[in-house]
């Protein structure tokens, strides 16, 4: 039997995992999510002696039942191999009394990698099986990581296009010429004026536009989505929180069936969401620690049960947890009703047309588990300064959010769970700012002066992801407002 997936906003709507995979996002605009969540299959002294690819296979053939063994081992191979600085793919640190799980060694070095290394062969492979003849285009909002992961994943991957949004000023140095230099002939990149919430409210409009789906059918094209809106992002993220558990069992660090704590640097909700359905998989895992920055949207939702997107949208030196519409909390609130779409669909519908909503106190019931916190750019500032004085560790700025909530969350409460820190990207993707708070005087202008200080302050390599875009040329250079999307991409198709 296959597991089906169902939309959040219409359980009506059913589709196996290969077709929610190649749609991204249900035509009535909801998300897909699993019927049930499946239980681990094997037990964790067995999954303790896997390596990366052979354990992500264990945990996505629960999900994905209607790729054969065959297609399915073949896109992990493909994904988590030498394009991985290290054999481990998602390597544990322990650091003064914290475990990080590094998840920035891939080819991008950020976590994106994690789920956009496999994404591009579970879709392309999906195509195969759903006999689909148009070339798929990626359509893709960023607030950063996202962009040139997907890029990086599709670039001249045959039978696709991929579309990149960014918002022009809201993305760190390395993070834009990460994408602008991006090669590929069927890349395309495009800043736009606007914050990130108006980047991704653009992109959902384009994919909600049935017209336009319509013409470029006509053409030979179909939209798909590689955002974590897409459930064939979210659930390969599942992985590296059981093989972070397995990992700390195998090196003694817990017994088996001892509950571990995780904290993550949220924006978009779908990397901690990862770990939610983890947890539902029958992982030991006791608190889940959502860290936010000054846009703490979802750290007062947890606190009072309300989602308000009703205020300023600040910039921070977390740029990728600048967020103020945080999708993929649709898939916990389906949950968390109980399943029920109708519930979920009533109240996207009022985030919508009011920009706010709130839960019922059933559903809070339901949000046992999570626990918000924020922290500002002055506190993560401090604290990547304290922990390289300390433990000669270096933190990027969204790691230094989730370390200074996990701080301030253990003197409130004690709490003497041991605790994984979810470490999104490297230091050299913020180099300025991490220099400016290691030392804040003399930080060099250029970014390639910034990664050679860093290489002699952290004792760690430049990553080769910054060598390359240190003299490569600007490709993408196109600039538009938000209302001027949809006639960049059909320019670019040339449905226009």
């Amino acid at each position: 039997m296959n597991l089906m997936y169902k939309s959040t906003r219409n359980s009506e709507h059913k589709v196996v995992a290969s077709q929610a995979i190649l749609q991204g996002l249900s035509s009535d605009g909801g998300l897909y999510v699993p019927e049930s969540i499946p239980q681990l299959s094997k037990s964790m002294d067995e999954l303790a002696k896997m390596d990366y690819p052979t354990l992500a296979y264990e945990v996505m053939k629960l999900y994905f039942t209607d790729y054969t063994e065959e297609e399915l081992r073949n896109c992990i191979n493909r994904a988590y191999d030498d394009k991985f600085d290290t054999p481990h793919i998602a390597p544990i640190k322990a650091v003064g009394d914290s475990y990080y799980l590094e998840l920035f060694h891939g080819a991008t070095i950020a976590f994106k990698d994690m789920a956009l290394s496999i994404l591009p062969h579970l879709l392309t492979t999906a195509a195969k099986k759903n006999k689909v003849k148009e070339d798929i285009v990626i359509l893709t909002a960023t607030s950063g990581d996202t962009g040139k992961a997907a890029l990086s994943g599709f670039a001249d991957v045959d039978g696709t296009k991929i579309v990149v949004f960014y918002p022009k000023d809201g993305v760190s140095s390395v993070q834009k010429k990460q994408m602008v230099t991006q090669k590929g002939s069927n890349t395309l990149v495009i800043a736009v004026e606007g914050n990130f919430d108006d980047t991704q409210t653009g992109v959902k409009a384009i994919f909600n536009n049935k017209d336009l789906a319509k013409e470029m059918k006509e053409r030979g094209y179909r939209f798909s989505s590689a955002n974590s809106i897409n459930i064939g992002r979210l659930i390969p993220q599942v992985v590296y929180y059981v093989y972070a558990y397995a990992n700390l069992y195998k090196n003694g660090v817990i017994k088996n069936g001892e509950k571990i704590n995780f904290v993550v640097p949220t924006g978009n909700f779908g990397n901690i969401l990862a770990a939610y359905y983890g947890k539902r998989m029958g992982l030991p895992i006791d608190k889940l620690i959502c860290a936010s920055n000054e846009n703490k949207v979802l750290y007062d939702f947890f606190e009072t049960g309300r989602y308000d997107k009703n205020r300023e949208f600040v910039l921070t030196t977390s740029p990728s947890m600048d967020i103020l519409i945080s999708s993929n909390l649709e898939r916990l609130i389906y949950q968390i009703a109980d399943c029920d779409s109708s519930i979920t669909r009533e109240l996207m519908e009022a985030l919508s047309s009011e920009g706010a909503y709130e839960i019922s106190d059933s559903m809070k019931d339901n949000l046992a588990g999570f626990i918000g916190g924020w922290a500002d750019s002055n506190e993560a500032k401090e604290t990547i300064h304290r922990v390289y004085n300390e433990d000669k560790y270096v933190l990027d700025t969204h790691t230094a959010v989730a370390t200074t909530v996990y701080n301030n969350y253990m003197k409130e409460t004690g709490d003497k769970t041991k605790t994984v820190i979810v470490s999104t990207a490297s230091p050299y993707k913020f180099a300025d700012s991490v220099l400016e708070a290691i030392q804040s005087d003399s930080v060099p202008a250029e970014d390639y002066d910034q990664a050679l200080m860093l290489k002699d302050l952290s004792g760690v390599d430049i990553p080769k992801a910054v060598e390359e875009i240190h003299s490569a040329p600007v490709l993408h250079k196109i600039t538009c407002k938000v209302d001027e999307m949809e006639d960049n991409i059909k320019e670019y198709l040339k449905i226009i």
